[in-house]
């Protein structure tokens, strides 16, 4: 009878994981980040990978390290066959009844403008189950579950999404320390607050209202998160730059004030993309027109 030869062993695939990461961003600590471990532990699987293979997949060099060519060339096959894996697994989560609808959002974008939509989104649609996940870069639609994502971006992505109007930046305070404000010469006697990702803001408002102005842009605290920086705000401690995207709540209840009339336009917008991996939400679409329409009815109130 024919012996069917036994399929070859595989390396272990936590090992081939770091290996594709680790070659397609060309930096083990970039990809320690997007698997979730250290540098240490992507260095560790690498060198399980090279002791099973029998030679070396990166050279090592005195700054660094490079792919060799045979890696290079293996390199497309396993990134497509860690998407296709992955395409699998979220068509197995699609199979799964009442699977929360997941999200990805910046930070301050989860907290300052998703949150407080969620009491009517949950009664716009009572049986949904959502997951929220705050990170600091869009996810990766072909390797990241996700149905939506909320960031900020300069175009609509190529998989999909919207764009959820014009955004500006402008300085905002507390009603009572507007009153010292008349002019923006008036702040190099105020506290600036900064958002530590986007510290660069003040020196850009400046150099669109006031040029010219003696204002050191970089002077006052920086915030980890734009909700700290804004509790500060909403407390008299300073004057913050604000994204109207963001502040616009407080704006309309009268907790903040613009000084100013000089608004910036920024180029990138609060953006709503959608996933363009298989497996997607059944009602994503729903959920995402619903968001897009809470939008455009504040923008009439």
């Amino acid at each position: 009878m024919p012996v069917k030869p036994p399929r070859p062993r595989l390396p272990a695939l936590n090992a081939l994981r770091a290996f594709e990461a680790a070659a397609r961003l060309e930096s083990f600590a970039k990809a320690a980040d997007e698997i979730g471990v250290t540098a240490g532990a992507i260095t560790q699987q690498i060198r399980q990978l090279e002791a099973t293979l029998g030679f070396a997949v990166f050279r090592r060099l005195p700054q660094g390290v490079a792919l060799t060519d045979a890696a290079r060339e293996a390199l497309p096959r396993l990134t497509r066959g860690f998407d296709m894996l992955g395409q699998a697994v979220q068509a197995l989560r699609e199979a799964q009844p009442h699977r929360p609808l997941a999200i990805a959002a910046l930070p301050c974008i989860a907290q300052l403008w998703l949150s407080p939509r969620l009491p009517a989104l949950q009664t716009a649609f009572p049986d949904l189950q959502i997951s929220i996940s705050a990170m600091e870069e869009p996810p990766d639609p072909q390797r990241d579950p996700y149905d939506l994502s909320l960031f900020y971006r300069g175009n609509t992505p190529s998989g999909g999404g919207l764009q959820l109007g014009d955004d500006s930046i402008t300085p905002v305070c507390a009603p009572s320390l507007a009153t010292k404000l008349t002019a923006p010469a008036d702040l190099a006697t105020q506290t600036l607050l900064h958002d530590a990702v986007w510290r660069s803001d003040w020196m850009r408002w400046l150099a669109f209202a006031a040029p010219g102005a003696k204002i050191d842009p970089n002077r006052g605290p920086a915030f980890s998160l734009y909700s700290l920086a804004l509790d500060a705000c909403l407390s008299g401690s300073g004057v913050l730059m604000g994204r109207t995207s963001l502040v616009g709540p407080h704006l309309a209840t009268g907790r903040l004030v613009t000084p100013f009339p000089q608004a910036m336009p920024t180029p990138d917008r609060l953006t709503l993309a959608t996933a363009t991996a298989a497996g997607a939400h059944s009602r994503r679409a729903e959920i995402m027109e619903w968001l897009a329409s809470s939008t455009s009815r504040e923008a009439q109130i």
